[in-house]
C-alpha cells in the first residue's frame, strides 16, 4: 500500500466532469464522492439530468416566441421583398442540415465509443468471474479430497494398522496433517460472493448497454431521416410533408434533449468512480474480504505481501510430509499388510490431486491475473465509456440545437406558404390578366361567333354570300382596318376578342369610329363589337 499503482492513471476528463457542482433537491452542495446507494448524491445526479429538461423548456420558449412573431409580423410582401426571405430560409436549412449531419456523425462515434468501453467492461468481469469461479471451485475440491477421500482411506488403515503401533502413530500423524491442510483452505477468503456478484453486474451491464445502443442507433438514423425530409418537404413544399416532419422533429427534439440530461449525469457519476475507484471497491467488499487482499488486488504492488502465502506454503509442506509418509509406509508396511496397498495408493493418488489443485490455487490467487482484468476494466469505463458519452452529448447538443433550428425555418416556409395562398386567393376572377378568368370565360359554344380578325381572315368567303357594294374600290383589308380606327400606330389595329389575350388598346378616334358605324358595317362585321 506504500506504493502506489503506476499502470492507471484516470483521464483529464473524469477530473473535469468529477469537479462539475454537486446539488441536491434542496439546492445545496455535497460531496461528489461516488457513494450510489445515499439517497443525496442520487438527488444530485437527478439534478444533473434535469439540465436536459431545463434546455427543453427553453427550446420550446424561443421557438413560441419565433412562431409568435412570425404570427403577428407577418404582411403582404412583393416579389422583391419575399426572394431575400427565402433565400435566407433556404440557407437556414441548409445550415441547419449540416450541423445536423455532423450531429449525426458524432453521435455514431460516441455511441461506438461507448459500446467499446461497456464491452471491454462486460469482458473484464466475466474474466474475473472466470477466475473466482476456478478459485472457488479448486477449493471445494482440494477440500472435498482431504476431508472425505483421505479420512476414509485412513479410517481403513487405521482398522489394518492396529496391531501395530509404529504405523498408527503414523497414521495420527497424517490425519494432523490433512487437519492442517482443511484449515488453511479454510481460512482463505470466501469470494464466492465476489463471484456471484460479478456475473450478475456483467448481466444487468450488458443487457443495459445493448438497448442503449439500439435506441440511440434508432435516434441517429430518425435524425437523418428528419433531415432528408425536411429538405424534401421544402423542396416540394407540400404541406402533408412539413406537417409529418414537424411532429417527428417536435419528437426528436424531446428525445434530444432526454438523451443530453441522461448522458450528462451518466458520464458525471462515471467520473465520480473513475477518481477513485479503489475506495469505493475497498468500501463494496469489506463484508467478505479483509482489507489487505483488496489492496493487494488492486494495487499488485510487489512491496505488498501476498496474504495467500503463508496458508498456501502450510498447504504445500504438509501435502508434500504426506507423500513421504505414504512413500515409506508402501516400501515397510506392505510386506506385513498386504491389504493396506490398495488404501495406500488411493492416498497416495489424492495427494497428487491434491497438490496439483494447490498449485494451481497459487497461481489463480496471484494478483496479477485478477490486477489486469480490473485495469481493462477501468480502462474501458473511464477511457471510451466516458469518452463516448461525452461524444453522446455533445451529439444531443448540436442535434436539439439543429432541430430548432429546423422547426423555425419550417415555421417559416409555412408562413411563406400561406402568404402566397393567401396572394392567391385575392386575385379577382374576373381579371382578364388572371389565367384561371380567362379560362373560365372561355365557353366552346361560342367558337362559331367570327371576330373581328376571323371575319377579316375570311372575307372572301363572306364576299361570295354579301358582295361587297363597289368591290372596285374596295381598299385592302389592312387598309379597312387602319382607315376604321384611325391609322394610328401606337393603338393595336385588331381587337383580339373571343381569343383569351389581354383587352387591346384603343384611341379616342378609334372608339369615335366604333360607335359611330353605320348599320350596313354592323351587318357587314357582326355583333361583336356591340356595347
Amino acid at each position: 500500500m506504500a506504493t502506489a499503482r503506476l499502470d492507471y492513471v484516470a483521464p483529464w476528463w473524469t477530473y473535469w466532469l468529477h469537479n462539475f457542482p454537486h446539488f441536491n433537491f434542496s439546492f445545496q452542495p455535497i460531496d461528489n464522492t461516488f457513494k450510489p446507494e445515499e439517497a443525496s448524491y442520487q438527488q444530485s445526479l437527478i439534478f444533473l439530468a434535469c439540465v436536459g429538461a431545463v434546455g427543453l423548456v427553453l427550446s420550446l420558449l424561443v421557438l413560441t416566441v419565433h412562431l409568435i412573431c412570425l404570427c403577428c409580423c407577418c404582411k403582404d410582401m412583393d416579389e422583391d421583398s419575399k426572394r431575400p426571405e427565402t433565400c435566407c430560409v433556404t440557407w437556414v436549412a441548409i445550415i441547419t442540415g449540416l450541423i445536423m449531419c455532423s450531429a449525426v456523425g458524432v453521435g455514431f462515434y460516441g455511441n461506438s465509443e461507448t459500446n467499446d468501453g461497456v464491452y471491454q467492461l462486460t469482458y473484464s468481469l466475466h474474466n474475473a468471474n472466470h477466475t473466482l469461479g476456478g478459485i472457488n471451485n479448486l477449493v471445494a475440491g482440494t477440500l472435498g479430497n482431504a476431508e472425505t477421500g483421505l479420512k476414509r482411506h485412513l479410517e481403513r488403515l487405521d482398522e489394518i494398522f492396529s496391531t501395530s503401533a509404529d504405523y498408527l502413530k503414523t497414521l495420527r500423524f497424517m490425519q494432523l496433517m490433512i487437519a492442517n491442510v482443511v484449515r488453511e483452505l479454510t481460512a482463505l477468503p470466501d469470494i464466492s460472493k465476489a463471484n456471484v456478484d460479478l456475473a450478475a453486474i456483467a448481466d444487468q451491464t450488458a443487457f443495459v448497454e445493448y438497448y442503449r445502443w439500439l435506441n440511440y442507433l434508432l435516434l441517429l438514423i430518425l435524425d437523418l431521416v428528419i433531415c432528408l425530409a425536411m429538405c424534401l418537404g421544402m423542396a416540394k413544399q407540400s404541406r402533408w410533408l412539413l406537417i409529418t416532419i414537424m411532429t417527428f422533429v417536435a419528437l426528436s427534439l424531446i428525445l434530444s434533449w432526454a438523451t443530453l440530461g441522461a448522458s450528462t449525469a451518466t458520464a458525471v457519476g462515471t467520473s465520480d468512480f473513475c477518481v477513485s475507484p479503489d475506495k469505493f471497491i475497498v468500501n463494496q467488499t469489506k463484508d467478505f474480504l479483509s482489507a489487505d487482499v483488496a489492496h493487494y488486488y488492486l494495487f499488485c504492488s510487489p512491496n505488498l505481501p501476498n496474504p495467500f502465502q503463508q496458508s498456501l506454503t502450510i498447504c504445500q509442506r504438509s501435502l508434500t510430509t504426506m507423500q513421504l509418509q505414504i512413500q515409506g509406509l508402501l516400501q515397510f508396511s506392505v510386506p506385513f499388510f498386504p491389504t493396506a496397498e490398495r488404501d495406500l495408493l488411493g492416498i497416495q493418488r489424492l495427494l497428487n490431486s491434491t497438490e496439483f489443485s494447490v498449485h494451481q490455487l497459487t497461481a489463480l490467487l496471484d494478483c496479477r491475473g485478477l490486477h489486469k482484468d480490473y485495469l481493462d476494466s477501468l480502462m474501458g469505463v473511464c477511457y471510451d465509456g466516458v469518452e463516448g458519452l461525452l461524444y453522446l452529448s455533445l451529439f444531443s447538443l448540436l442535434a436539439a440545437c439543429a432541430l430548432s433550428g429546423m422547426l423555425c425555418a419550417v415555421f417559416r416556409v409555412w408562413t411563406l406558404m400561406a402568404s402566397r395562398d393567401k396572394e392567391y386567393d385575392d386575385i379577382d376572377e374576373e381579371d382578364p390578366f388572371n389565367p384561371d378568368a380567362r379560362r373560365m370565360s372561355y365557353n366552346p359554344r361560342r367558337s362559331n361567333v367570327h371576330s373581328f380578325c376571323s371575319y377579316t381572315s375570311s372575307l372572301g368567303s363572306v364576299a361570295s354570300l354579301h358582295p361587297p357594294p363597289n368591290p372596285t374600290t374596295a381598299p385592302p383589308e389592312y387598309m379597312n382596318q387602319s382607315m376604321l380606327f384611325g391609322g394610328s400606330p401606337r393603338y393595336e389595329n385588331v381587337p383580339l376578342i373571343g381569343r383569351g389575350s389581354p383587352p387591346p388598346s384603343y384611341s379616342p378616334s378609334m372608339r369615335t369610329t366604333y360607335l359611330s358605324m353605320t348599320d350596313a358595317q354592323i351587318r357587314h362585321f357582326g355583333t361583336d363589337f356591340q356595347v
